[in-house]
This record gives C-alpha cells, sequence and structure tokens, in this order.
C-alpha cells in the first residue's frame, strides 16, 4: 500500500518519461511537483528503497516494471472516473481533473472494475487520452500536434495535451471539441499562428494553442 504523495509521484514520473527506460530528471520532478529538489531526492529514495524506481547518477530516475505497473493503475482510475464524471454526472471536461485527482486514490479494485464495467470499457477519458485496462494496456493513437501541420493539412481532433480549466474553457468557446476537423487554412511564418477552419467557422488561433492540440491526419 503506497500513500498518497507516492501515488502522485510515480504518476508524475510516468507522465515525464519519454519512453519506460528514459530517465527524469530531479529538478524536471521538483518543477512537476512544486516543490523543492531536496524534497524529491528524498522521495525518490523512499521509491527506490520499495523497488518502484530505479535511480542512476546523471541519468536520473525512471520507474521499474512494478513502479510503471503502479502507475498505470493510478492512472487508469483516474481516467475512469473521469469518463463518469463526464458522462453520467454532467461535469464538463474542465471540471474533472481535481476531482479524479482525489477518486484516483481510491483502493477498492472491485469498485474500479465495476466502474468500468458500468462505463462499457471505455478506451479514452474525456481528454482524448487512452485508459489503460486492467492489465496496464491501452492504444497508443497515431497523433501529431497542430502546430506540426503545414497550410491545407487537415486532421480530426483527438486529444489534448494541456487539460488546465483554463484552456479547456477557452477551447469550448471557440466550439473547438474532440472529433472534430480542422483544416489549415493559412499559418504564418513569423509566430506559426494558424488560421484554421471547424466546421463552419474560421479562427486565428496562437501557438501556444496549437502546440496543446493533438490532431489524427
Amino acid at each position: 500500500m503506497f500513500s498518497l504523495s507516492e501515488e502522485n509521484y510515480l504518476k508524475a514520473i510516468f507522465h515525464l518519461q519519454t519512453h519506460p527506460k528514459a530517465g527524469v530528471s530531479t529538478n524536471a520532478l521538483a518543477e512537476e511537483m512544486q516543490t523543492k529538489a531536496s524534497s524529491v531526492t528524498d522521495m525518490v529514495k523512499k521509491l527506490s528503497d520499495k523497488h518502484l524506481v530505479i535511480y542512476k547518477k546523471y541519468q536520473g530516475v525512471y520507474l521499474s516494471d512494478s513502479g510503471r505497473e503502479t502507475a498505470l493503475q493510478i492512472i487508469r482510475k483516474h481516467r475512469l472516473w473521469e469518463v463518469f464524471l463526464v458522462e453520467k454526472l454532467d461535469f464538463s471536461w474542465d471540471e474533472v481533473h481535481e476531482v479524479a485527482e482525489e477518486l484516483e486514490h481510491i483502493k477498492s479494485e472491485k469498485l474500479i472494475s465495476e466502474l468500468d464495467k458500468f462505463l462499457d470499457y471505455p478506451k479514452r477519458d474525456p481528454h482524448g487520452d487512452p485508459i489503460p485496462d486492467a492489465h496496464g494496456d491501452f492504444q497508443v493513437a497515431n497523433k501529431t500536434l497542430l502546430a506540426d501541420l503545414t497550410k491545407e493539412e487537415k486532421g480530426t481532433l483527438v486529444g489534448v495535451k494541456d487539460t488546465s480549466p483554463e484552456f479547456l474553457k477557452y477551447l469550448d468557446k471557440n466550439n473547438i471539441a474532440l472529433g472534430k476537423t480542422i483544416e489549415v487554412l493559412d499559418k504564418e511564418e513569423f509566430d506559426g499562428s494558424m488560421l484554421i477552419q471547424i466546421e463552419d467557422q474560421s479562427l486565428r488561433v496562437s501557438t501556444m494553442v496549437t502546440a496543446n492540440i493533438f490532431i489524427k491526419i
């Protein structure tokens, strides 16, 4: 059994790793957790003692097999709860993250199994992120950032990188949602900002926006 703080660290390391054996620096982890590097060092030692992470000097920390398995189960619970909140309790997608952050630490495996069944085994959460199954397996989407598209290219919005309430409210305000087709009408050479077409509306968006929207071409 792991503490709430330990689970949060495992999840953070998982998200920061670019691939399973990629090390994460203590500074990057401190920034992600909004804490001091010394606190990260202490937690990494605790997790290492429990064989959940592996730390190599100058290479950083990465999840062991058991650490990765634990992180995926936490993420699974978080994303299932987000689906439940949106589909069954009419939460908007900008409201669910903080609530799911609390619910993800519920320990009952039976509850999560029944929740998955109740929701008819969803594959993706309201933000387009894949939901791991009970074995930690999940579908990896073939996606690219909107920022990487060029003029006249188009694709379907399949996810968002930034799940902050502010960004999601911005998307709602501009009728930008999962499943919608986005076409690049024009792209500025100067700053990469774009004029895009979504259904019957055209909209100019900044690079801050295009760098946080995932598209499947």
